[in-house]
């Protein structure tokens, strides 16, 4: 086999790397869409709402027998219609109420039952998710409403050296679980007062790569396909010189 005849091979190769490497960053359209304006009034007033399948610890002041250490240990989790088991009261739906209103409404069933109860709900799986280039990707455990986007960067370990800072990218799902996109230059002072900063529970955060990696993920994948193209090769090329 010729050099005119590898050419050819590796040229290819390189097409095939070309159309691939795109595969590597998330979130990418054909056309990139206009990024959605979350007014960031709303997030300051969000309250996060109870969900089916979250854990909740659930505290009587006052009567601690109601809610023994055990029951709250892992959490008292919402059944897949929105309802958990307490004594006394038993079925109770709570998913689709905020924490203060959970409180509320148990507070008053079990006035039925107790004098003067006081209770205390809190959600204990509230999370973000963080991808990308960043120190420690994967899933933030938050004991808060909201945070900002710098405290979950910050959460995750900093962002790596060939991070893209200039366009990080945040979905936020609705009540529907459609996602609305926006981006944030974390470079420019004014785009960032400008910007929602501002990161709700199970938001996800996504740092692209810059340029630099790509290539060099671009460069592994030729330099493996050159390899193997060269250990196919010699065998051939070792016997036509004999």
């Amino acid at each position: 086999m010729t050099l005119k005849t590898i050419l050819p091979l590796i040229t290819a190769s390189l097409l095939i790397t070309a159309c691939t490497s795109k595969k590597y960053e998330l979130m990418q359209t054909p056309t990139p869409p206009e990024p959605e304006r979350v007014v960031e009034d709303a997030y300051m007033k969000f309250e996060y709402k109870i969900q089916p399948h979250d854990r909740l610890a659930i505290t009587a002041y006052k009567y601690p027998e109601i809610t023994p250490m055990e029951m709250n240990s892992r959490g008292i989790l919402v059944d897949s219609n929105g309802y958990i088991n307490l004594p006394l009261i038993h079925r109770v739906k709570v998913a689709g109420l905020t924490q203060p209103q959970a409180t509320r409404k148990l507070e008053r069933l079990y006035r039925k039952y107790l004098r003067n109860p006081s209770f205390n709900v809190e959600v204990l799986n509230k999370r973000i998710y963080v991808l990308g280039e960043v120190n420690k990707p994967g899933v933030v455990p938050i004991d808060r409403e909201r945070l900002t986007l710098l405290e979950a960067i910050a959460y995750a370990g900093d962002l790596k050296d060939n991070a893209v800072r200039d366009n990080i990218i945040i979905l936020s799902p609705d009540r529907s679980g459609r996602l609305h996109m926006r981006k944030v230059d974390l470079t420019n002072f004014a785009s960032m007062q400008a910007s929602n900063m501002l990161i709700k529970p199970n938001d996800i955060i996504y740092v692209q790569p810059d340029t630099w990696k790509k290539l060099r993920v671009n460069t592994q994948n030729l330099s493996t396909v050159v390899n193997a193209i060269s250990s196919a090769v010699t065998p051939y090329v070792l016997l036509k010189k004999l």
